[in-house]
């Protein structure tokens, strides 16, 4: 049970500073072996090359409380590769994968007392993230790095929890794919703000992205895959090389085969067809399953016969399947949970 007086059923998806954080920089060729410490801010030259060119890349992961009272994060290995990819691609040292776990590690365990009871509804969220340090005015990578993990106790991504989600057709294009994983750069996340304050502003809760290609097929929205389910009960899910790679879609497909019996398939997927799915859901660590009830192409309104008051009946089967995953409640596969050892 955590020490912590929190109103943890009633937490919205925000920051709420905790007590340790984990800190390690990267200098003459080499990372220092890094550690924790109690400040949250950061002091930074003005032209530090994340001011200038935005080269800076982030994860997100969870960390939660099991019924029998242990702490277990969701297969942090996968975050870590994840990252990994997204360094190589802006030209950055690649922090260890190894040593990715040992920080999670320490810095939960750091802040143990943050982490929400076991059925409150609400988890850890843990935000790991690097950027160039050192000043840099010519377009080229930085030669120093921080990395870093800060945690914050979080409830629901999206406001009404298992309500479904409106959503709208964007004709905003992201402005670069996010493929290789959360590589913010100025050019993804940044990006998409305009287009998530335009749909708050005219009503609807997220964007539906299509291929900036075509403009004929799904690809996913601002912070989350989406995930389909037919009529005859099979999964499907866009195949796109510019979506994030998601570690939750990726574990939901295997869920739907493994523990379900489900056919699943990845594939492309034309917005002609939405409407002919049974039920639709928005995944992702923050989201987890956040189901789908409308989407608005133009005018045109796409409504799932799931119903628009609550989450269909196999979405629920998934989210229930995999939350009692990630919460002990359900036996995991081999190397999905990662105990935190807290002294």
């Amino acid at each position: 049970m955590s020490n912590k007086q929190l109103d943890w059923s009633n937490l919205g998806f925000g920051y709420i500073r905790t007590e340790k954080r984990y800190v390690s920089n990267f200098k003459n060729g080499a990372w220092d072996e890094g550690g924790l410490n109690e400040d949250a801010n950061i002091v930074l030259n003005e032209c530090a090359g994340v001011f200038q060119y935005a080269q800076t890349v982030f994860e997100g992961l969870k960390a939660y409380r099991t019924e029998d009272g242990r702490i277990v994060t969701f297969r942090p290995d996968l975050n870590a590769s994840r990252m990994a990819e997204s360094a190589k691609r802006l030209e950055m040292p690649v922090f260890p994968e190894d040593k990715f776990i040992e920080a999670v590690e320490a810095v939960v365990a750091a802040n143990a007392d943050f982490v929400p009871p076991y059925g409150s509804g609400a988890t850890m969220y843990l935000r790991p993230y690097m950027f160039g340090s050192n000043p840099v005015i010519g377009v080229k990578p930085a030669t120093e790095y921080q990395f870093r993990i800060f945690v914050t106790p979080v409830g629901p991504y999206f406001k009404g929890g298992a309500k479904p989600l409106t959503l709208r057709v964007c004709d905003f294009d992201r402005a670069a794919p996010r493929g290789t994983g959360h590589i913010k750069a100025g050019l993804n996340y940044a990006m998409s703000l305009h287009a998530i304050v335009d749909a708050h502003n005219q009503g609807y809760d997220e964007n539906m992205y299509l291929d900036s290609a075509t403009r004929t097929k799904v690809e996913e929205t601002g912070g989350a895959n989406f995930i389909f389910i037919t009529k005859d009960g099979k999964l499907v899910t866009p195949k796109s090389d510019t979506i994030l790679p998601s570690i939750t879609r990726r574990s939901l497909c295997y869920v739907a085969k493994e523990y379900l019996g489900m056919e699943v398939e990845e594939r492309e997927i034309l917005l002609d067809e939405v409407k002919d799915f049974a039920e639709c859901g928005l995944c992702g660590t923050a989201a987890v399953i956040s189901p789908v009830g409308k989407i608005v192409d133009h005018g045109k309104e796409i409504c799932f016969p799931s119903g628009m008051q609550e989450m269909g009946s196999i979405t629920r089967k998934l989210y229930d399947t995999l939350t009692g995953i990630q919460m002990g409640r359900i036996e995991a596969p081999a190397g999905w949970i990662h105990e935190i050892n807290v002294k």
